[in-house]
């Protein structure tokens, strides 16, 4: 059972995956998801796109599509009002070295801490209910759908993870402006793969 208190900002995250990589090569899926805790949907979806946004580990090949199928499958749980995520057990064994995370979580400490000071409660009516939180829910779907696609645009793929990154930070911090702008981005993210693939 998941007892630890829900993260409170982007640095936290960051905290909580950097203790957890001591003494060890590499850091699996399962053990960063347990660092954060799994029973929010916030800090998982902030997680994700941190993973896709970093230039480190997000240009890897194949951690977009990774990622999106860990959105997806979180995101229909969440449409479905599950209380705790489930992800297959072969996407939880998938690991990144530590040396990577580590250099991603450096690379992060200072855009962390500037976009820490700008999250606040504001717009709240447009990330807390049952509808904003489904329209998250949908839109991260959208976002997860395109992630493969991205694969072959360059750097099309850390504009999905803003998207995520925006809709975890205004889930923990109630910042509804966060979400407006992180649905101005999906509409953005469709119009790229719409010019790059019917252009």
């Amino acid at each position: 059972m998941d007892t630890r208190p829900h993260v409170a900002s982007l640095d936290e995250v960051l905290d909580r995956v950097a203790d957890i990589c001591d003494h060890r090569p590499k850091v699996s899926i399962d053990a960063i998801m347990d660092a954060i805790g799994q029973r929010s949907f916030g800090p998982v979806l902030l997680l994700i796109g941190l993973i896709v946004l970093a230039p480190i580990i997000g240009d890897i090949p194949g951690v977009p599509t990774l990622c999106a199928l860990m959105v997806l499958t979180i995101s229909v749980q969440l449409l479905l009002h599950k209380e705790h995520f489930w992800l297959p057990r072969w996407v939880l064994a998938r690991s990144v070295t530590t040396a990577h995370l580590l250099k991603a979580i450096r690379v992060s400490r200072k855009p962390a801490r500037f976009i820490d000071r700008l999250v606040k409660p504001r717009l709240i009516f447009l990330i807390r209910g049952y509808i904003p939180m489904r329209c998250v829910a949908l839109s991260s779907m959208a976002v997860a759908l395109m992630m493969p696609l991205m694969e072959f645009i360059p750097f099309s793929a850390n504009l999905a993870g803003a998207v995520l990154t925006f809709f975890g930070l205004a889930i923990i911090g109630r910042d509804g402006l966060l979400a407006l702008l992180a649905f101005v981005f999906t509409g953005a993210s469709g119009a790229v793969i719409g010019w790059a693939f019917l252009a």
